[in-house]
């Protein structure tokens, strides 16, 4: 009870004297920093235009593409994804050393118990001509406790807890942005294998309307209607039109093969839904962008940039804390003797308590040294932040005018392929009659194996190009807290 009483005591002092005399911080305060640019927080110049909304990118963007078994991919990755995990852990350990951190705000306790048994030898008496007595012998019990307290005075233990906060929130924006990836990537990569089915089947489509006119031109030869230069043309267009089959169809199952990957199974677990997509999804309403406030909000590598920004700012207060003595406030209490009974006498209770200061004092340049490079660590972080909005900004921009060019180009050459289309009907029933040759055939059909082609490497561009604009817009995870309200709270 004595014991306890005077531990509380002690405590009690420390906090009293902390709330006395811890009454600067040094070191600068974070404050946000102005983005760079009059344009951050306007509209994007490439928005205007009616196939983008100014509405704010939803949460779980990849619904927009109407497609369940890409909701499912996603799903699967952002629970099972090896970067996703391993950011998570990364957010873990930042945020078990906040707690860390944050422990040196309060007095330490320690404690111990001993039961020992001394003897006291006496060789010191031994060759003098008589006996020596007997070694004394005894037992002794002890309990004690130690009790240890460092007055913040400067700060540098507060500035200490911005900066593991500052690295704490670092890490979420870190996770989050491992998240967009990997959301992207599996809607990119889906895409990709949809896409590639495609074109496999349009190549299919190809080869087995080539193989048709072949062997047209082939009857025609043996009718002796046509020439042996025509059926090579022909032959030409069909070893063409079957050497792209097997390249997609390669492509589709590396994609099919990544897939499995980024959803944390192995290659050969192909996902049976990706196996059948046979159309990459599409974007069937207006693109939500925002404006480039809310983009820079949102981005969780502008935000990551940020968070560090304010950790390196906390380090200047740490360094400059250093410069200051060190206050602490410590205490002891004991009570022991021979037999356990004495440790209920309080004539055997021991105890001292104190203030303890130190001081490196800076007469070596060491600790000024300290500060410098601190603050210069600072100012490259701000040079990082601003290079991350720009960065931003300027993916954004880019993504949104490669998915405008990306649309236009779908759009034109469907009407490409379906004129490609029509003429080759055409051409094909002209040729039949006699009033065509085989090389005006000849040329429709590989003209439309090329329109074919290309109507299917834009629908692919066209998705990818999609997915560009999400991952550039970087949503899905943008509620975390603030920085400076987090720096805020950590003074308080």
């Amino acid at each position: 009870m004595i014991l306890k009483s005077r531990l509380l005591a002690c405590a009690t002092l420390s906090a009293t004297l902390s709330a006395t005399l811890a009454a600067c911080t040094v070191g600068p305060d974070f404050e946000r920093p102005a983005t760079p640019g009059a344009v951050a927080e306007g509209a994007f110049i490439e928005s205007a235009d009616p196939r983008f909304a100014q509405a704010p990118l939803p949460e779980g963007w990849w619904r927009l593409f109407e497609d369940p078994a890409l909701d499912a991919l996603v799903t699967r990755a952002l629970e099972r994804n090896t970067s996703v995990r391993e950011a998570s852990a990364n957010l873990r350990r930042a945020r078990a050393l906040v707690r860390e951190a944050r422990g040196a705000q309060l007095p330490s306790l320690s404690a111990s118990g001993s039961a020992t048994t001394n003897q006291v030898g006496t060789g010191a008496n031994a060759g003098v001509g008589f006996a020596p007595p007997e070694p004394l012998r005894f037992d002794f019990y002890e309990l004690a406790s130690d009790a240890s307290y460092e007055i913040d005075l400067f700060g540098g233990i507060r500035r200490s807890v911005e900066a593991s906060r500052g690295d704490s929130l670092a890490a979420q924006a870190e996770l989050d942005a491992a998240r967009v990836s990997v959301a992207a990537e599996v809607a990119r990569t889906y895409a990709l294998a949809c896409s590639s089915r495609l074109q496999a089947d349009i190549a299919r489509e190809s080869l087995a309307a080539q193989q048709r006119t072949l062997d047209l031109t082939q009857r025609l030869f043996t009718a002796g209607r046509g020439q042996r230069r025509d059926v090579a043309n022909a032959e030409l267009l069909v070893a063409q039109a079957r050497a792209q089959v097997p390249q997609f169809e390669a492509e589709r199952r590396a994609a099919l093969f990544a897939l499995a990957t980024l959803t944390g199974d192995p290659p050969g677990q192909i996902d049976a839904a990706a196996n059948a997509c046979a159309m990459p999804p599409r974007v069937r309403v207006a693109i939500p962008v925002g404006d480039g406030a809310a983009l820079l909000a949102r981005r969780p590598d502008v935000r990551a940039a940020e968070a560090r920004l304010a950790a390196d700012t906390a380090r200047i207060g740490v360094a400059t804390a250093a410069l200051y003595p060190s206050i602490r406030l410590a205490g002891s209490l004991s009570i022991g003797g021979t037999s356990p009974g004495d440790l209920t006498e309080s004539n055997n209770l021991g105890f001292s308590l104190g203030p303890l200061i130190s001081w490196s004092i800076p007469i070596d340049g060491t600790a000024r040294a300290r500060v410098n490079a601190a603050s210069a660590q600072a100012d490259a972080r701000l040079a990082a932040f601003d290079g991350a909005v720009l960065t931003a900004l300027q993916e954004t921009e880019q993504a949104l005018a490669r998915l405008k060019a990306a649309i236009e180009q779908d759009a034109a050459l469907q009407t490409a392929a379906a004129a490609a289309d029509e003429v080759a009907r055409i051409t094909r029933i002209r040729f039949r009659s006699g009033r065509d040759n085989a090389l005006q055939l000849l040329e429709v059909e590989r003209n439309l194996l090329a329109a074919r082609a290309a109507s299917g490497s834009a629908a692919a561009a066209r998705a990818e190009a999609e997915v560009a604009v999400f991952r550039a817009l970087g949503g899905g995870w943008e509620n975390a807290p603030a920085v400076a309200e987090v720096s805020a709270t950590t003074r308080d």
